[in-house]
């Protein structure tokens, strides 16, 4: 088989030149794509229940009660979360006022911080084209788009907690002059992560350099990591709110720390998923739509001459990478949005890969091996477009809490929703492979401008698919269109968050109090019993009142509301809530 020789050894034309320049764009790799992608598009979406609305809430009652200290959340304090995020989100909203896109700005910041920690880790690892190509595949990989543009404390906890990471092996590495630098950035990045998410910002770091120094032979330089500044530094940042909450809440130490930390970790208090396989399939959904296209590079690259040459701190990338799939995989309450730190290491590891792949003229393949090849690109994208054309074909849509007989009785409305991000699909399984074979370079920024494409257009249609079932809007507009004003809302074996954000409002809640369940022990017993109600405390509410006025989500608490008052009314419904009128 004949070796893969470099492109400069190739006549260029003027769409390869286009080409070359577009795949080594630091300004439209680091910049304007990821701008597009994670800032100046976050407003089409309404709040999604409960994350967003729930943050959001906390932020807004801190700057409007200007007590930054206790997080509070329905009126009720909330203990789960350090505060960093929350004074973010406040400064954001004192600055420019509260919209669905000031809201996600602070995330959609750090999602682009953490573009920008990529490019300066491959660059560093190996050059500046790994760099750009590792920032590239991050930036339009479905799991960094989704929740690099959702409000949530996953990606902000991702940033500090990888810059401290990367703080600390640079100060292994760096000269004698910059190496107190780095470990100070080491102690003010973790530092940072533990305000925005607990221990797991500070017990992160030093682990993986820990354990990395230990594997590599080099475990007496751990004593390195010891910095009697540095300890005064993370104090200093850290110790001030920790020490204003437990002044003024004396069960916070225990709560923040033992159940919160150790208990969440350790048992499924939460009920969270406890498959030990969950991260896996994450990470290779996570990848998409880069995948598939790995498959055909991996194969590529181990042909080519250069596939040894493997970037700088390969071991280091790999540790960093099998510590946090470990850790997480074993804990007790896992959500996928956990596994966020990983794509960092991974993808440096990845655009490595992809920046020699692109580099190499194609290898002589017989045709089957080019469609075995191929064929996984291919299937990604039907894959894409299945799921796209799904909702047109399901007449009920009360198993995934909504409506999507919506997408069905209105298919050409659906369809132009669509038309883009298919178009994309069907491009991205057949143009950068005629691209690779014509030109021999411009592979991987082709897959890069229709990745990005294809991210950016579906926001539209997954904002019609969501917000029936997963956001408070529409719910809240009914509300504000057939409650009379000054009405209480009760919220029946649910808590929207969203329902305070959109109307303003305290909503009474009924049977079901979830992570309020702590904090609503600290209220007035008045106060307690009025917004927080048992079922049967409910009944003699409205045995009380006469009428009431009642949301509820589900068509089996519809049911139960049913049984109890046979004699209520629908006022507004779009098959994932109800908003009624309860009398007896």
């Amino acid at each position: 088989m004949k070796e893969a020789v470099f492109i400069e050894s190739i006549p260029q034309n003027k769409i390869h030149k286009v080409l070359l320049k577009l795949a080594d764009s630091r300004v439209l790799i680091l910049f304007v794509v990821p701008l597009a992608l994670y800032i100046a598009l976050s407003h089409f979406m309404p709040l999604i229940e409960p994350d967003e609305s729930r943050y959001f809430e906390i932020s807004d009652n801190m700057v409007d009660s200007a007590d930054y200290v206790m997080p509070r959340l329905a009126g009720v304090i909330y203990l789960e979360k350090p505060p960093l995020s929350y004074w973010a989100s406040a400064l954001i909203f004192k600055l420019f006022g509260e919209t669905n896109f000031t809201t996600r700005l602070y995330v959609g910041l750090c999602a682009w911080a953490c573009l920008l920690l990529v490019y300066f880790m491959g660059s560093f690892l190996h050059d500046r084209s790994t760099g750009l190509y590792a920032t590239g595949m991050l930036g339009t990989s479905l799991f960094f788009f989704i929740f690099g543009n959702f409000n949530i404390l996953d990606i902000p906890l991702t940033f500090y907690t990888c810059l401290a990471v990367w703080a600390g092996y640079r100060h292994v590495t760096s000269t004698i002059i910059d190496k107190k630098v780095w470990l100070y950035l080491l102690y003010l990045s973790s530092a940072l992560a533990f305000l925005t998410k607990g221990l797991i910002g500070v017990v992160f770091p030093f682990a993986i350099l820990t354990l990395w120094l230990v594997l590599s032979g080099q475990w007496k330089r751990t004593v390195s990591f010891f910095s009697p500044v540095g300890i005064v530094l993370f104090l200093a940042i850290t110790s001030p709110w920790l020490i204003l909450i437990q002044q003024e809440h004396k069960d916070f130490l225990r709560f923040f720390f033992i159940q919160e930390h150790f208990l969440r970790y350790t048992t499924t208090m939460h009920g969270r998923d406890n498959s030990i396989l969950l991260y896996f399939p994450a990470v290779i959904i996570g990848c998409l739509p880069w995948t598939a296209f790995l498959v055909k590079a991996a194969w590529n690259v181990r042909k080519g001459k250069d596939a040894a040459s493997a970037p700088q701190g390969k071991g280091f990338l790999w540790t960093w990478i099998v510590f946090i799939f470990v850790f997480f995989s074993l804990s007790s309450s896992k959500l996928i949005p956990y596994i966020a730190p990983i794509f960092i290491p991974l993808s440096v590891l990845i655009g490595h890969m992809l920046r020699y792949y692109d580099s190499l003229t194609p290898l002589p393949q017989k045709r089957s091996q080019s469609f075995l090849l191929q064929l996984p690109i291919v299937l990604q994208s039907l894959l894409f477009i299945a799921l796209l054309l799904l909702p047109m074909f399901i007449h009920d849509g009360s198993r995934f809490g909504g409506d999507l007989s919506i997408m069905h009785s209105q298919p050409q409305q659906w369809a132009w929703l669509i038309i883009l991000p298919i178009f994309s699909q069907v491009m991205l399984a057949f143009v950068p492979d005629m691209v690779k074979k014509k030109y021999h370079h411009g592979w991987f920024v082709t897959i890069y401008i229709l990745s990005g494409l294809f991210l950016i257009s579906i926001l539209p249609s997954a904002s019609a698919f969501l917000t029936p079932y997963k956001s408070s809007y529409p719910a809240s507009q009914a509300i504000k269109m057939l409650i009379p004003a000054g009405c209480e809302v009760y919220q029946y074996k649910i808590f929207l968050y969203g329902i305070a954000t959109y109307n303003e409002i305290r909503t009474p809640v009924v049977g079901d109090f979830g992570e309020l369940s702590y904090g609503m022990k600290f209220l007035s017993p008045a106060e307690r019993e009025h917004y927080f109600l048992s079922e049967n405390q409910f009944k003699e509410r409205v045995d009380q009142e006469g009428i009431v006025y009642c949301l509820t989500e589900y068509k089996d608490h519809f049911d139960e509301l049913k049984n109890m008052f046979p004699n209520l009314e629908i006022l507004w419904s779009n098959g994932a809530y109800y908003l009624m009128k309860l009398k007896l």
